[in-house]
Order: C-alpha cells, then sequence, then structure tokens
C-alpha cells in the first residue's frame, strides 16, 4: 500500500469523519464538497465539461463525440449532496481510459426533493437517451455510494419494465440497502475512516421521509436482476458498506448475472475519487477501463 493512502485515510478519519458526524445543514455539507472537489480533483488536460439538459434533468457531459459508447453516471453524497462537477474529473479519467464520453445527471437532491425525486429523474433521463438515439448498447450505467445504488436502482427498473437493457453497470461502494442490515455497519463502524456510522439513520430520513426502506426503487439489494447484464462493484474492506456490495453480489450471482467484485484492503470510501493522489485509485481506474473497454468491444465498439 501506499504512504499517500495512508496519508488520505488519516485526514479522512480525523478531519471528514469528525465533519461528517456533527453537522447538520444540508447547504453547508454541499459547499464544502464543491469547495474540496474544485481543489482535489482535476481532469485529465484538454478536458472539456459541456452543460446539457437531458429529459427533465440539467446534465453535464464529457465529451460530445457520438461515435464513442456513453457512460451514464450518477454522482454520490447520501441523496443529499455532491454534484456532477464534484465527480467529474474522476470520471473525464475513467472515459479517457475506456474510449467513451460521459454523462452526469443533476438528479434531485433530499431533504427538499425526497424519494422517488432521484429514481424517477434516472429513470427519465435514461429514457431520454434512448429517445434522441444512444444505444442501449452503447451505454454502461455507473455510480459510486448513493450514486450506485442508485445506478442498480435504475437497472432494476429497466428490467422491471422491460426496456431495452445498457451494455454494463458500475458501481464504487454502492449503497444498496436503506434497511441497513448489513453486519458490516456494524462490524466495521470503527475501520470506517470515512462515514459515520451513526448518521445512516439521518441520511435515510433525509431520503425516504416515511416511505419503506426496502422499496427495490431505493434498495437495489432487493430488486429482481434476472436477465441483467455484466455489473462491476468495488469496495474497501474496512467500509461500512462492504456487506451491500458482498450480499448484492451473491444476489446478482443466484440469479445467473456475471458479477466482478474487487474488493480492497483498507482503501477508503470511493477511493477512486483521488485518483490525482492515490496510486491505487489510478490502478482501480486502469482496471475498470479495461473492463469497460471489453464490455462495449462486445457490441462491436472499442
Amino acid at each position: 500500500m501506499s504512504w499517500q493512502r495512508v496519508a488520505i485515510n488519516w485526514n479522512l478519519r480525523w478531519i471528514e469523519k469528525p465533519y461528517l458526524a456533527r453537522v447538520q445543514e444540508p447547504e453547508e455539507i454541499r459547499r464544502r464538497f464543491e469547495r474540496t472537489a474544485r481543489l482535489m480533483f482535476h481532469p485529465p488536460s484538454g478536458t472539456r465539461y459541456i452543460d446539457r439538459t437531458i429529459g427533465p434533468c440539467p446534465a453535464l457531459a464529457i465529451g460530445d463525440d457520438a461515435t464513442k459508447p456513453l457512460l451514464l453516471y450518477f454522482h454520490g453524497g447520501g441523496y443529499v449532496f455532491g454534484s456532477p462537477r464534484t465527480h467529474a474529473a474522476m470520471l473525464a479519467t475513467l472515459a479517457k481510459r475506456s474510449g467513451a464520453r460521459a454523462v452526469l445527471p443533476r438528479y434531485r437532491l433530499a431533504p427538499e426533493q425526497p424519494f422517488p425525486a432521484a429514481i424517477e429523474d434516472a429513470c427519465s433521463v435514461y429514457e431520454a437517451l434512448l429517445d434522441a438515439g444512444d444505444r442501449p448498447d452503447r451505454i454502461a450505467l455507473g455510480g459510486d455510494s448513493a450514486g450506485g445504488g442508485l445506478a442498480l436502482a435504475l437497472l432494476g427498473e429497466v428490467l422491471r419494465r422491460n426496456l431495452p437493457t445498457p451494455i454494463c453497470l458500475f458501481a464504487f461502494s454502492p449503497l444498496t440497502d436503506l434497511t441497513f442490515s448489513g453486519p458490516s455497519l456494524v462490524t466495521n463502524a470503527t475501520t470506517e475512516v470515512l462515514l459515520p456510522a451513526q448518521r445512516a439513520a439521518d441520511m435515510a430520513s433525509f431520503y425516504l421521509g416515511d416511505h419503506p426502506a426496502d422499496d427495490p426503487r431505493a434498495s437495489p439489494l432487493f430488486a429482481d436482476f434476472a436477465g441483467a447484464p455484466p455489473i462491476w462493484m468495488a469496495v474497501g474492506d474496512t467500509e461500512i458498506l462492504r456487506d451491500d456490495t458482498r450480499r448484492l453480489a451473491s444476489r446478482l450471482k443466484s440469479e445467473g448475472v456475471s458479477v466482478t467484485v474487487e474488493e480492497a484492503a483498507d482503501l477508503p470510501h470511493v477511493w477512486p475519487i483521488f485518483h490525482n493522489s492515490m496510486p491505487e485509485a489510478r490502478a482501480t481506474l486502469r482496471s475498470l477501463g479495461g473492463w469497460l473497454t471489453q464490455q462495449f468491444s462486445m457490441s462491436g465498439d472499442s
């Protein structure tokens, strides 16, 4: 493991995790994350961001070459904070490694717009892309944390509604179970360097209100994925959300879905976002980029 991993874990454990444990106002954490992203996360040289509207949603596009396959990516942030801009640098890096372009929707956030706003936006964006002529076998769904859960919930809805299925899906440290029944929420509460386990219920309350947490549109762990395309997931072994990935992977395999899981030792929640400073993050993006290239090549796109 690199010294950068040690330094980032230290910073997250002793600065960011205590902050997340005490912050109360969504606007405060939104402003802080936007500032941090501008300072720390930088795209490859020559990257061009394009503001778009897709269906009902504003979105950020990376690249506009329609001959390239598309990464439709949903940012993380507990359904409360984060934006396309906070995650754009990571997606620009991944797009370059996979020979793709990317679109990051600005889906509606809680508590101002609680469930089912986010999944409604995700479905609308996907259908709008299809209506505009994007081929489903050239679209990879992706996301991280809550955004990874949203991407998986979207896939569940695509399958339930018999819509054309994307070529594949990838997720970093996805939040798949808002009932928080995974053992790692307790067993990894101390080893987790970023997310305070005691705030999980607050986040769920912001997003769900009184809506049942086991709705598959909110907790894709409970969705039916029979007939799903290949799925790639990465999670750290010390994360409180580790078992969200492990249990979903087990369920997917039982339904005959091709699943690839990279479980990393002592890496933080959504570590690929630190691609500018952490070698392990760059290695994960290289690995995923190769996997995506392989998936797209199966549809005749390389």
